[in-house]
């Protein structure tokens, strides 16, 4: 069974910044796109970012470019999003996601918990 689990989120002021971490377990990042999903009250869930394991290239949310950064140790099964220079906007519930095919894609395959991110201003 493959789990998910998130952990990070919190409530920051404008301009700060958090770390999420997402540990899994059963199965192997080796073989999987893995990445980050958001969503906001009233909106729908959107891809803020991900690794594919097909050519190992990190993809951006054009909104979350040059402040966020995702990484990954696959010795942990673990991932993370470096969340820098946080903004009003980015207050989401923010889920960690997998890919079974390697890809990264709009339907992930695995879904976590989610973890809430508030930002105060």
């Amino acid at each position: 069974e493959v789990q998910l689990v998130e952990s990070g989120g919190g409530l920051v002021q404008t301009g700060e910044s958090l770390r999420l971490s997402c540990a899994a377990s059963g199965l192997n990042f080796d073989n999987y796109a893995i990445g980050w999903f958001r969503q906001a009250p009233g909106k729908e869930r959107e891809g803020v970012s991900c690794i594919s394991s097909s050519d190992g290239i990190p993809y951006y949310a054009g909104s979350v470019k040059g402040r966020f950064t995702i990484s990954s140790d696959n010795a942990k099964n673990t991932v993370y999003l470096q969340m820098n220079s946080l903004r009003a906007e980015n207050a989401a519930v923010y889920y960690c996601v997998v890919n079974r095919k390697g890809e990264c894609t709009r339907r992930p395959d695995y879904w976590g918990q989610g973890t809430q991110v508030t930002v105060s201003s």
